[in-house]
């Protein structure tokens, strides 16, 4: 059973009034600068129909103001992403947050040898059986890329991982191409029972990145549409670089981020109303130093925060980019940069945060990290419950009954409710002598012992199509795209 965190926000980094003005700039942006969006001459004409202005030259979609709004307005709030097993099925309706893989590292920390190597299918697979175990793990995406296998053939494979190694719910996010989305809705609709089982209970979602500036790539277009057309939840993200790919202040920052990822939301909508969607941000800043990212500085959860407000402004669910820390090992950096990053978005109130198990700003997958980041969610979803306060939690009848002097560790109310005290698994409380004889261990030990053992003796839920499943992806291995 999957565990999430209460999102009732609690922290915000705009006033309405700045949430009033990126809006305004944003459709300003969508409105007379437009954004570089290939589509088929076919598709060109619908949306031409539809009210929007298409340089057919350029490519490039101009989007008027009132088409946003009412494109926006169709795009439900909430909806259920459903798993293979249904008690993991995952409510996305704005009051919870929920913890995903994030993806696709091309190099893993070998979890027997320590070194650093490319990452190969059979790891994927490991980490989609580890992660089927965790119960703060509520979505899985590919943490890993299959770098083993053809580059043609590597969405579908990395996708089939998802959907074969775990009954929870599988985000398709290296399905870039309408080739490999439709092998993806064909899995999955061999595994639901039929394409209008599938529709019926969507066990797989996708997203697309925008380009930034202002751009989409005409085959992840594609591939979005293949996924609307199924009925799968299909969203939408950004990862500008500020000072790269984006401006150097943060407000300019969240205006690029919200045309972008408004602009892809709206053309969905327009041509398959209704269809689940999420606003999705990974927005970090240019390392100015080295030229690289930071992966985890104040700017990147500011930009979190800043977009999961703007996302809740239009009623969207949002999707954040948060434990992926920019250290390269897992230590003090890695825990600092994923603990107030995760904290940042629960608070914000993120529907789904994604990132655990990364370093180097996604880079690098980590197993021991994947469960070292379980450990600072579940840390962070008990802290984002806040306190109770109601006649059995005031407790005043046990405070009377004990008095002055007295304690509290034979009364009834503490057995009661003892248990909700959280209670660490890799975290170290032991007294200092009884740490020393123990061997000093460390929770960076603990994680890795714990990863040994539950990839040694847990095995999903079996899947009664595995054959068809292969003979799915057999079929594509033959053509290059």
């Amino acid at each position: 059973m999957i565990v999430a965190a209460r999102s009732e926000r609690s922290l915000s980094v705009l006033s309405a009034d700045d949430v009033r003005a990126i809006h305004e700039a944003s459709l300003r942006v969508l409105g007379e600068t437009g954004v570089a969006m290939p589509l088929a001459p076919e598709r060109q004409t619908q949306a031409r129909e539809l009210g929007l202005l298409v340089d057919s030259e350029t490519g490039r979609v101009r989007f008027p103001p009132a088409l946003v709004a009412e494109a926006i307005d169709r795009a439900p709030s909430s909806y259920t992403l459903c798993a293979r097993n249904p008690q993991d099925d995952v409510l996305i309706d704005g009051r919870q947050s929920h913890l995903a893989l994030d993806g696709n590292a091309v190099q893993l920390i070998d979890l027997e040898t320590g070194e650093l190597r490319s990452s190969t299918r059979p790891d994927l697979e490991r980490a989609v059986r580890l992660a089927d175990a965790l119960a703060q793990i509520s979505i899985l995406c590919p943490a890993l890329s299959a770098a083993d296998c053809a580059p043609h053939m590597q969405p579908i494979i990395e996708t089939g991982a998802l959907l074969t190694g775990s009954g929870k719910h599988a985000l398709a996010m290296t399905v870039v191409d309408p080739v490999s989305a439709e092998a993806a809705v064909e899995m999955a609709a061999e595994i639901a029972g039929g394409p209008e089982a599938l529709r019926e209970r969507p066990i797989l979602s996708g997203f697309q990145c925008s380009i930034s500036p202002l751009s989409y790539d005409a085959k992840s277009l594609q591939a979005a549409f293949v996924f609307a057309a199924a009925g799968l939840p299909t969203g939408f993200v950004n990862m500008a670089i500020a000072c790269a790919t984006g401006p150097a202040t943060l407000a300019g920052n969240v205006v690029l981020t919200n045309a972008e990822v408004l602009a892809g939301i709206a053309l969905l909508q327009l041509f398959y109303p209704g269809t689940p969607t999420f606003y999705g941000s990974c927005n970090t800043v240019m390392e100015l130093r080295r030229g690289g990212v930071t992966g985890g500085g104040p700017e990147d959860a500011l930009l979190q925060a800043a977009c999961i407000e703007m996302a809740r402004s239009y009623h969207l669910p949002s999707c954040v980019g948060t434990f992926a820390t920019g250290a390269k090992a897992l230590d003090w950096q890695a825990g600092v940069e994923n603990a107030l990053s995760g904290l940042v978005s629960l608070l914000a109130g993120a529907d789904i945060v994604y990132g655990a198990g990364l370093l180097q700003a996604a880079k690098v997958f980590s197993f021991e990290q994947l469960l070292l980041d379980c450990e600072i969610f579940d840390m962070l979803r008990h802290l984002s419950a806040g306190i109770p306060v109601d006649q059995e939690s005031l407790a005043l009848e046990i405070i009377e009954a004990v008095g002055p002097g007295g304690h509290f560790m034979e009364q009834e109310h503490t057995r009661m409710h003892m248990r909700e005290i959280w209670q660490p698994e890799l975290l170290d409380r032991m007294p200092l002598e009884a740490w020393r004889k123990a061997g000093r261990p460390t929770a960076l030990g603990r994680a890795r012992a714990r990863a040994r053992e539950i990839l040694a003796a847990h095995q999903p839920e079996p899947l009664r199509c595995e054959q068809q499943i292969r003979e799915i992806v057999a079929a594509r291995a033959g053509s290059d795209q």
